[in-house]
């Protein structure tokens, strides 16, 4: 699936089955929830934080997809084509980075 067809099927759903959108600030308080309780996970299992029963049943996939479905969820609301804010993102890295890191010592 691209990006594109991501952005499509979210717009249907929410037409579908969700009446409409939550309002921007509503979807942008979710993202961070969302993305809360991804690094949740990321620091239990990668990190030096012990896990508790309730962590053991959460799954770092699902929460990453639960991101990308609010982010989705805000661009298509606010009028962001991902893949083109994407591929201009990554030139612009690519032109500002491509040496950059290359050169790093503490990345050796």
């Amino acid at each position: 699936m691209t990006i594109e067809e991501a952005q499509q099927k979210v717009d249907h759903w929410i037409k579908q089955y969700g009446v409409r959108y939550f309002n921007e600030l509503t979807n942008l308080g979710i993202l961070m929830e969302e993305v809360g309780e991804m690094a949740r996970i990321m620091v239990r299992t990668y990190g030096e934080q012990s896990s508790k029963e309730s962590d053991l049943k959460k799954d770092l996939s699902d929460e990453m997809a639960d991101v990308l479905w609010v982010l989705i969820c805000l661009a298509n609301q606010t009028g962001i084509n991902l893949t083109g804010a994407f591929e201009k993102n990554m030139n612009k890295k690519t032109n500002r980075d491509s040496a950059r890191h290359l050169n790093n010592d503490k990345l050796i």
